[in-house]
């Protein structure tokens, strides 16, 4: 059976404000075009389809087109719900779209009931497990199979825990079926970007990959970059680099085929690039003259200025040469952040003095004495304001 596992859509993001629904809707172009080329008999989305829980309308439109596209090439589609996705929209009327070969997976009560596919080679049972929110959903998961001692041990650890355990006493009655399971997760060894919204707590909402032993093939979603955590054990990322840590990340999803005897080959299929990400650093001379970044300027673009002094107007220059820049931070060479805290660094000091010095760290140069001037003018008429208020 051939699977093409992917994940974190996020359709309705954008990067830094740049609208991103024409990349998005060339990725999903470009899934339709796989399984109809490489003849793939189920494609599995990890979750985050969305990337808030109430989508733009537009974002709704395009995932429900995706779903007839895909359809219509060929495919299954199983999907999960992930923590950015509403469960309860996401599996609205999923009942009535399992009759359509669409299967909606966002209910914990239901990680335990696979969808059942067929090839020559026998039953393969797909298990869906939703992010799952320890608090929300620990009285919904089913009952221990060992014994109905109650709801799971509390954190995510003890969820998916019983999750994973329903799982295996419902495959263990299939008859040597094959299995995948979709999981939507952070799994320890798995590298986060910048860009997932984080779900653990000191480390906390991570879990262990022997969680997972034993299925045939485990479809993760989560986290942004693609991982390989075991043959059967991987992440697909995002379709697209959601921030400027995914520069160097190749995008793509998984091409895997299951064997009969349980077996997978796994092939990887890269995304098509909608626009570079790129992180330039240096003073803003070099940025906007140096040859090195000819090949940069039509690239999305975070910019590092480490000029002495704040430049004026940079990003209105840096705009002419890289039209698509969309972060410019400041960091003069050999400048150090204070390391004590804002009450300690103003005790002692007047206004004058703490507006003063906020002036020059942030253009890098003292203020002026016509500049000192305005800055007194300006504390005395606020302190007579606030004395006949």
């Amino acid at each position: 059976m051939r699977l093409l596992h992917t994940s974190d859509w996020h359709l309705g993001r954008t990067l830094h404000r740049a609208d991103l629904r024409e990349a998005q809707a060339a990725y999903l172009d470009h899934l339709v075009e796989v399984v109809r080329s490489e003849r793939v008999d189920a494609v599995l989305v990890a979750g985050d389809v969305y990337d808030r829980a109430i989508p733009p309308v537009d974002a709704v439109a395009r995932f429900e087109d995706s779903l007839a596209r895909l359809r219509d090439a060929g495919a299954r589609v199983v999907v999960i719900s992930g923590n950015h996705d509403s469960a309860r929209r996401l599996g609205f009327a999923s009942a009535l779209v399992d009759q359509a070969g669409v299967y909606l997976r966002t209910r914990a009560c239901a990680v335990a009931q696979p969808v059942l596919l067929e090839d020559r080679h026998g039953p393969v049972a797909v298990y869906g497990v939703p992010y799952l929110e320890p608090d929300a959903v620990r009285a919904d998961l089913p009952p221990d199979p060992a014994a109905d001692d109650g709801p799971p041990p509390r954190g995510h650890l003890g969820v998916l825990t019983r999750a994973t355990d329903c799982i295996r006493a419902d495959l263990a009655t299939r008859g040597g079926a094959r299995s995948v399971v979709l999981a939507h997760a952070w799994v320890t060894g798995g590298e986060a970007s910048e860009s997932e919204r984080d779900i653990s707590v000191g480390g906390v909402g991570r879990v262990p990959g022997a969680l997972f032993d034993g299925f045939g093939y485990t479809a993760l979603g989560h986290l942004h970059g693609p991982q390989t955590l075991s043959e059967k054990l991987r992440y697909s990322g995002s379709p697209l680099p959601y921030s400027f840590s995914e520069a160097r990340q190749a995008k793509g999803a998984w091409l895997v085929d299951l064997g009969g005897d349980g077996g997978v080959a796994v092939e990887r299929v890269p995304a098509p690039s909608f626009r570079r990400l790129s992180v330039l650093r240096g003073p803003l001379a070099d940025l906007l003259t140096s040859r090195a970044y000819t090949g940069q300027e039509d690239d999305y673009v975070s910019a590092v200025l480490t000029d002495p002094a704040r430049p004026e107007g940079a990003m209105d220059q840096l705009r002419q040469r890289f039209p698509h820049i969309l972060v410019l931070a400041f960091e003069p060479e050999g400048g150090q952040a204070g390391t004590a805290s804002y009450r300690s660094r103003v005790a002692g000091r007047d206004d004058l003095a703490i507006a003063a010095e906020f002036i020059g760290h942030v253009r890098n140069s003292p203020v002026t004495e016509g500049e000192r001037a305005l800055l007194t003018a300006a504390f005395d008429q606020a302190r007579r304001a606030e004395v006949e208020a």
